[in-house]
């Protein structure tokens, strides 16, 4: 078996799989991806997210709702103009603004849901992707290398069809040819 540089020419050599260097902007992705989880440190923030997550609570607006009520025996004893003061100022903006956090708190948390999901499938997709590269790139390789054995096995078989014309011509030991 012929070799060449220390390889068997016979061999398919696959490249090693740690060759493959995966496109930087999967690292990256990941990284912010990562980032975005972790929770902010400062005071402000953390106070913010706890007003927000009491506020935001279909039982506060239960709490607004009795105490707006509180306050109605007298908006209707006022007249008309202050019963409907009483519904645009008081119960609206109190129990509405719980229900409104509420709403939007189940659709944020759907949304990062459907986020999340999006991202894994993207980064699967990625995963796919860079998989093939790692595929066509060996493809490539050993198609290189079957044309290389294929030109050496065309290069043997054009020595072999020279010998044997020429052996069987010099050899003495077959007739001479006849003249037509």
């Amino acid at each position: 078996m012929r070799t060449k540089k220390g390889v068997a020419m016979s061999e398919f050599h696959i490249p090693h799989p740690n060759l493959h260097i995966p496109h930087p902007h999967l690292e990256r992705r990941k990284e912010l991806f990562e980032k975005s989880k972790e929770k902010t440190n400062s005071f402000n923030s953390w106070l913010a997210v706890k007003i927000t997550n009491i506020v935001g609570t279909m039982w506060c607006a239960y709490a607004f709702a009795i105490l707006a009520l509180v306050s109605f025996p007298e908006a209707l004893k006022a007249g008309t103009a202050a019963l409907i003061a009483w519904v645009a100022q008081t119960f609206l903006q109190l129990v509405l603004l719980s229900i409104i956090m509420v709403g939007q708190k189940v659709a944020a948390e759907k949304s990062d849901r459907q986020l999340e999901q999006t991202y894994y499938d993207a980064e699967a997709l990625l995963q796919i992707s860079d998989d093939m590269h790692k595929l066509v790139k060996q493809n490539v390789q050993l198609t290189s290398q079957v044309n290389e054995l294929l030109g050496q096995n065309t290069q043997l078989t054009e020595q072999m069809n020279k010998l044997i014309c020429h052996g069987t011509q010099n050899d003495g030991n077959t007739p001479p040819k006849k003249a037509e």
